[in-house]
């Protein structure tokens, strides 16, 4: 359940009245996964809700070093709800940091960068509101093992469904096995996923967040995906790290384990998160006119500073070694930097399902749901801002199969970074556009790029491959 609060007062009376035993306070690290710590109601009173409580800001993942640790978290009332995994009545609260000597909003809070893109794309004038809508791509695997030492190293993962269980290696094989790239839409038996997919919707809706469809994905093994209803940026990152939350918790509590990692089965389809996104103004899809695909020309230099910042993009949308296993050319993934109004091959698409103005958007389809949401969509909002504003072309578009094209002619399209480490050599070059308006703080960009070099790739370079699959299956 959600509860519509939006005052410190009207969030004291639901704690009261739903008789709430326990307060989850949780916020985002800057890699992107949720941290959380717990106070029972009477911790929190008012004064606690509009100052802050108190936590050790140097043992998370991008913040602050020891001799600075003191932080806030400052609970936002609109964002309450019920844990629906918790035994006694908790209550959820996302949190924005706050530095308690300035008391001023933490710059490396991711939270509140999209916030600040929101209020950025007020200032410019080109709209007054940022859809997102976000497709995140999952594995619900019935087990994984994985470990690293001196002298060894694996990974193993069990899926009752998948082509490679075929044997009866996990329990009587029954058949109706799915073969790689033969999971798209098939039914029961053949997705056995389909009563857990609907349970992880039924709780989405049931905490206030709508969803349009869910389905398998294309990989074997449990390759399933839940489309959102677009929601504001800020309130869409919200929405995907709830989504997480309940996919993973509705996977454990059926006893099997969910993973957002962007590629853990070779030779098969990876995970991606296609984007779509859109501005309004007051009533008004500003992306809907009489051009290209019925889009309008803010919406060609919106894609125009997607694709001219997309290497850079990628360090933030696509952001671990493991993304770049899914991004890979030739494959399944997009990788041309070029638009279309259908063809799935190119970064950005077009939809076409309806004709009407208000469903007039645009789909990059580059970034994965590793990606912290909140730096995700305020970097795409940002890229295509400055499109806006320096009225960037993004060239012709791409409407024919690029894998058939010859191969002189498909080396001229311009393509996604190979590896994370040439995204984020990306990001170093190419980063102004990110700090208009202070969205994005130069300490934010080198923290992010220092922890992506240090604690990731150097990591996965001391060890051998296996380790990678332990860093990034709880993304």
């Amino acid at each position: 359940m959600n509860y519509a609060c939006k005052t410190p007062e009207d969030l004291l009376k639901t704690i009261k009245d739903e008789k709430i035993q326990m307060i989850d306070l949780r916020f985002t690290d800057v890699p992107g996964l949720w941290q959380h710590f717990s106070v029972p109601p009477r911790a929190l009173d008012h004064d606690a809700i509009v100052e802050g409580v108190g936590f050790d800001g140097s043992s998370i993942r991008g913040f602050q070093e020891i001799q600075e640790s003191d932080m806030l978290v400052t609970p936002d009332p609109s964002t309450a709800f019920l844990d629906p995994f918790a035994e006694v009545p908790s209550l959820v609260l996302i949190c924005n940091i706050r530095d308690p000597v300035t008391g001023e909003s933490y710059s490396r809070d991711a939270r509140y960068v999209a916030q600040k893109a929101e209020t950025y794309l007020e200032g410019t004038g080109i709209g007054d509101t940022s859809y997102f809508g976000p497709e995140l791509e999952h594995f619900v695997f019935n087990g994984v093992r994985y470990d690293q030492g001196t002298n060894y190293g694996f990974y193993e993962i069990d899926a009752q469904e998948a082509n490679w269980d075929a044997a009866g290696g996990n329990g009587p094989s029954l058949g109706h096995k799915l073969r790689p790239k033969e999971g798209y839409f098939p039914v029961p038996p053949a997705d056995t996923l389909q009563d857990t997919r609907t349970e992880m919707v039924l709780l989405l809706e049931q905490l206030g967040i709508p969803v349009e469809a869910h389905h398998h994905e294309v990989a074997t093994g449990g390759q399933g995906e839940i489309d959102m209803r677009f929601a504001p940026l800020t309130r869409m990152a919200d929405n995907v790290m709830i989504y997480k939350y309940i996919v993973k918790g509705v996977a454990r509590r059926r006893g099997m384990t969910a993973t957002f990692m962007p590629k853990p089965l070779f030779g098969d389809n990876g995970s991606g998160m296609h984007v779509h996104q859109s501005i309004w103004k007051g009533k008004k899809p500003i992306f809907a006119g009489d051009g290209y695909a019925g889009s309008s020309e803010v919406m060609r230099h919106y894609i125009g500073g997607l694709l001219k910042h997309a290497p850079a993009l990628c360090a933030i949308c696509a952001p671990t070694v493991n993304s770049y296993r899914r991004l890979v050319p030739g494959f399944e993934a997009p990788v041309n930097l070029g638009y279309s109004q259908r063809n799935r091959s190119a970064a950005c698409r077009i939809p076409m399902y309806s004709p009407d103005p208000k469903a007039k958007r645009v789909e990059f389809r580059c970034p994965d749901p590793a990606a912290n949401p909140y730096l995700c969509f305020a970097a795409m909002l940002m890229a295509g801002l400055d499109g806006v504003l320096r009225r960037i072309n993004p060239g012709d578009p791409i409407d024919k199969n690029l894998y058939d094209l010859p191969p002189e002619e498909m080396a001229r399209v311009p393509k996604t970074p190979g590896t994370l480490d040439e995204a984020l050599d990306a990001l170093e070059r190419d980063h102004q556009f990110l700090m208009e308006g202070n969205v994005f703080t130069k300490d934010v960009i080198d923290t992010y790029l220092s922890y992506k070099r240090s604690h990731e790739i150097d990591e996965i370079r001391l060890r051998p491959h296996p380790y990678e699959f332990l860093l990034y299956y709880d993304a």
